[in-house]
């Protein structure tokens, strides 16, 4: 390896070019473990198989019948060289200098990435099946690849999901060497989907009619709610699971990113989950729910997961293990995860009640507010991610656009203040006016529907619609009495395998507080859309009794006037920020520092740089202060 020093270089953006030295500390259980061999050994001249890592009861496990029926089924192909593809030094997929690791290989009637990993060819899909994202960009590392958008994992041994976001798997296809060639044989149908979903075990006790008990009962269709579902399905659990939600569609991707162009990257909304996930609601302004679901109906049929809509549980009842539901029904149940979600923070000033004032949590709310603003005057409160993000699209709808905001930047306590004053910049460069430092004291109406928005500093602002993004608070008010603990501020306290202190309760998703491994196991609440995935999954597997635990690095993007931002790791309490690049250009990597440790990273025009850094902190190690100044 040559040293404690990785070298992390920040591709295309240009001038400037940012290396970044950063050393690693190993764990000392890792250390002596990191060394590759460079000289990369053949694979053997056989196909290796699609692997799963599926588990299933003795009576349910599956027949594995030949990938690929017929050779009229099936591409293959010579895709290059064995010594286009050299494995490099473990430099999270940089290639040390060498050639490299990964490549995106035309085949047949569509694409295959092709990687070498310590001597050994791996063919999969593509692109990453959340949203698209090629991960030939991506970061390869430790036995997977990671996605340069979002950050989710592929094992590249068997495509398997194995950090999120997203709910599918990739395809895996089979690769020989001969003459010093790689060939790849493919499914044609499998090149076409770039997606697999894992098998899932069927339900061998299903429901009859509305019956009063359950195996497992989910309250919370969000991510959380649909991957511990899914998980147990996967893991090879056949008895009954209900998901109950408040809302009336089917679980739906409340993050959905538009198709907006190549700018957005197919997208560009928050991934923040909250009461919402504004932009992506606002910019599938014609897409009907079934367009935004993360499953269809046939889905939760084909594999025995109930979901009950319009259903709110108010109490639970521990000692018996029944949940209450308000028009009375009773569900039994043995085992039981909590992942209600947050509810939005609203205004308590004079006229609070006006119509045309907004809480965005529904696509039905999304497309009122953009409905309404079209060519008129628009309020937006809050200058965190939701109220940035709306701001955002409406400039291309709304007459104007206005940003009240308490604090003096916005994104401050998030990002900090250079990086938050060069985001504000380019909100007034496409015409969002801003009012820092300031609260609303008054919401005036005209016939009842809002027509002024009065602030503190005594500015009056013409405002046909105003939307309110102040913050969220856990929807946990139903779980007061039933003896679940809750903190001071109504979070449900979890451990790393998100139980909570009752026995067979767990609990996922905005609403909990739980410890984050690479931060001292200090408790933390982290209301992202890739996180509710992640305790969604631990908390399936520990109702199987695997022993799980939560160690997902967070996180999260968002996307404003075509501008992609990531972020990745938990900045709560830097004392620093250090800058790389150009902010006035907006291609910079801002890295947050708590004493001598990088605690976060953020960029905008350096892909995959958050994904690598990601990579360094999931794998156990330390980033110093020093090698990034």
């Amino acid at each position: 390896m040559g040293g404690p020093g990785w070298g992390l270089t920040a591709p295309p953006p240009r001038p400037p070019t940012v290396e970044l030295k950063i050393e690693v500390v190993l764990p000392e259980k890792d250390r002596g473990k990191e060394e590759l061999s460079a000289g990369g050994k053949g694979s053997p001249r056989a196909y290796q198989g699609n692997g799963t890592a599926c588990h299933f009861h003795a009576e349910e496990r599956l027949p594995a019948p030949h990938p690929y029926p017929g050779a009229q089924d099936c591409v293959e192909a010579a895709v290059c060289h064995i010594k286009d593809l050299e494995n490099g030094q473990w430099v999270l997929g940089l290639g040390g200098g060498g050639r490299p690791r990964m490549r995106e290989v035309e085949l047949g009637w569509g694409k295959v990435l092709l990687v070498k990993d310590n001597g050994e060819f791996h063919a999969l899909g593509h692109k990453c099946p959340h949203y698209g994202a090629p991960l030939v960009k991506g970061v390869l590392s430790r036995g997977r690849v990671r996605c340069p958008w979002h950050g989710a994992c592929f094992n590249i041994s068997t495509g398997d999901l194995e950090d999120f976001p997203g709910l599918d798997s990739l395809h895996k296809f089979q690769v020989k060497i001969e003459k010093e060639k790689v060939y790849v044989r493919a499914s044609k149908q499998a090149l076409q989907l770039q997606r697999r979903t894992k098998v899932m075990a069927t339900c061998i006790s299903p429901s009859a009619g509305h019956s009063s008990s359950t195996n497992v009962l989910i309250v919370g269709a969000g991510a959380a709610g649909l991957v511990c579902a899914e998980t147990l399905r996967q893991e090879g659990f056949s008895d009954r699971i209900v998901l109950c939600t408040l809302d009336r569609h089917l679980p739906y991707d409340r993050p959905k990113l538009s198709k907006v162009g190549p700018g957005l990257q197919r997208g560009g909304s928050l991934g923040v989950q909250g009461p919402v996930s504004s932009q992506g609601l606002l910019q599938s302004l014609d897409a009907q729910p079934e367009q935004l679901a993360l499953r269809p109906k046939e889905f939760f049929r084909a594999h025995g997961i109930e979901v009950l809509t319009e259903a709110q549980v108010v109490t639970v009842d521990v000692r018996n293990k029944k949940a209450v539901f308000k028009d009375g029904f009773k569900l039994e149940y043995s085992k039981l995860l909590l992942a209600p979600g947050s509810s939005p923070k609203t205004l308590s000033c004079k006229g609070k009640d006006v119509e045309n004032v907004f809480t965005i949590r529904t696509p039905e709310d999304a497309n009122r507010v953009v409905r309404l603003a079209r060519g008129r005057n628009a309020v937006v409160v809050g200058a965190g991610f939701l109220g940035m993000e709306v701001a955002a699209y409406l400039t291309e709808k709304a007459h104007s656009v206005s940003v009240v905001e308490l604090e003096e930047t916005p994104f401050r306590r998030f990002l900090g203040e250079r990086v938050g004053r060069a985001l504000m910049k380019m909100f007034e460069s496409n015409r969002v006016k801003f009012y820092m430092q300031t609260e609303v004291s008054e919401l005036r109406a005209q016939e009842g529907k809002l027509k002024e928005v009065v602030l503190k500093s005594s500015k009056v602002l013409r405002a046909d619609v105003c939307v309110v993004g102040i913050g969220a608070v856990p929807a946990t008010g139903f779980l007061r009495q039933s003896g679940i603990g809750l903190d001071s501020r109504g979070f449900i306290p979890v451990n790393k395998m998100m139980q909570t202190n009752v026995p067979g309760v767990f609990a996922a998703g905005d609403a909990v507080t739980f410890p984050l491994a690479w931060r001292n196991n200090r408790k933390v609440n982290i209301p992202h859309w890739q996180m509710a995935h992640a305790q969604g999954r631990v908390a399936a597997q520990n109702m199987l009794a695997q022993e799980a635990e939560i160690s997902t690095v967070p996180y999260l993007w968002t996307a404003m006037f075509s501008k992609s931002l990531r972020y990745a790791g938990y900045g709560e309490g830097f004392d620093d920020v250090i800058i790389q690049g150009d902010l006035d250009e907006l291609k910079f990597v801002a890295f947050y520092t708590k004493g001598d440790e990088v605690i976060s990273v953020a960029s905008m025009n350096y892909d995959p740089i958050v994904s690598k850094v990601a990579e360094v902190l999931a794998s156990g190690r330390t980033i110093r202060k020093r090698e990034v100044e």
